[in-house]
């Protein structure tokens, strides 16, 4: 293990005081850190300086406060917004960038980065904010894995790291792909709800009807022998059990039933496109899976 791999960082800065970034500080204030903060809005930094952190005046002043600089920001152009005029306190610094943002992005930050002499690493944090600090909690990274191998008992505090590579866009996409998948689900819950609240079925009866099929989804795709994931990297979409043209006629009727009670009809015309168009490609037969290839290749 190389000199850089066995630094500890004992001060931190972390810019962003939303309830994910006061959540970090309280974690490493927690932990025995010296903990510098800034925000935007300054009275939002009140508790956690109570608590024991540092308010710097000054973005500057709280970049050079220490080696390792945490952002938790609303996106990407905020960390320009705000380090615009401290770029000359960067070099030899470490940026953590856990603000939400596209991975085409977070590459361009890293190449902005190393122009002013920083080094960067992009961070997808996998937790709610009550939730940081916990054995729950956990962390998706990419950058130089030796970058976060420096700073690694620091970032574990927060939520275990996971290394995804180099490549600083990769815990973007992963981010992005863990939220597109939680919110397409918070969706299909709030349409199925909708549905029943028709007949006058309320959302404290619905609930716990719904939420036993979400939590089981999991499950279901694991209990197969082979990994969920074998046959669709193989292209194969054997369909012993559920056919596109079974599931796209679900979708149909979910489209008609929505359409007679009167609600939002965009969730379910997508679902229903993606069958349709695994149809009109011919392939009925197949495994539902089968739909991923409209969705990797849209017309």
């Amino acid at each position: 293990m190389n000199e850089r791999q066995n630094t500890t960082t004992t001060t931190v800065t972390v810019i962003g005081l939303g309830p994910m970034g006061q959540a970090m500080t309280r974690t490493l204030l927690k932990a025995g850190h010296q903990v510098t903060v800034w925000n935007r809005t300054a009275s939002r930094a009140d508790g956690v300086v109570a608590d024991g952190a540092k308010h710097a005046a000054t973005p500057r002043e709280a970049v050079e406060a220490s080696d390792l600089v945490i952002l938790s920001l609303t996106d990407y152009r905020a960390m320009y917004d705000i380090l615009d005029g401290a770029t000359d306190s960067l070099a030899g610094r470490t940026l953590v960038n856990l603000s939400s943002d596209t991975p085409d992005r977070s590459r361009e930050a890293a190449d902005w980065a190393a122009g002013h002499g920083a080094g960067f690493l992009t961070g997808g944090v996998m937790t709610p904010a009550p939730m940081v600090g916990t054995e729950a909690a956990y962390v998706y990274y990419s950058g130089p894995a030796d970058l976060l191998d420096s700073h690694r008992a620091t970032l574990a505090l927060l939520g275990a790291p996971k290394h995804l590579g180099d490549d600083p866009g990769l815990a973007q996409l992963m981010y992005q792909a863990q939220l597109a998948l939680f919110l397409a689900t918070l969706s299909g819950l709030m349409h199925a709800t909708a549905m029943l609240g028709t007949a006058g079925i309320p959302a404290r009866e619905a609930l716990p009807e719904l939420l036993p099929l979400a939590d089981s989804i999991g499950a279901m795709l694991r209990a197969g022998e082979e990994h969920p994931g074998t046959a669709l990297d193989a292209g194969e979409h054997p369909g012993e059990l559920s056919t596109v043209t079974m599931m796209g006629a679900t979708a149909d009727h979910i489209v008609e039933t929505s359409r007679a009670l009167g609600i939002d009809l965009a969730l379910p015309l997508t679902v229903q496109a993606h069958y349709r168009r695994a149809i009109d490609d011919g392939h009925g037969g197949d495994n539902w899976t089968r739909i991923i290839d409209g969705i990797r290749a849209p017309r």
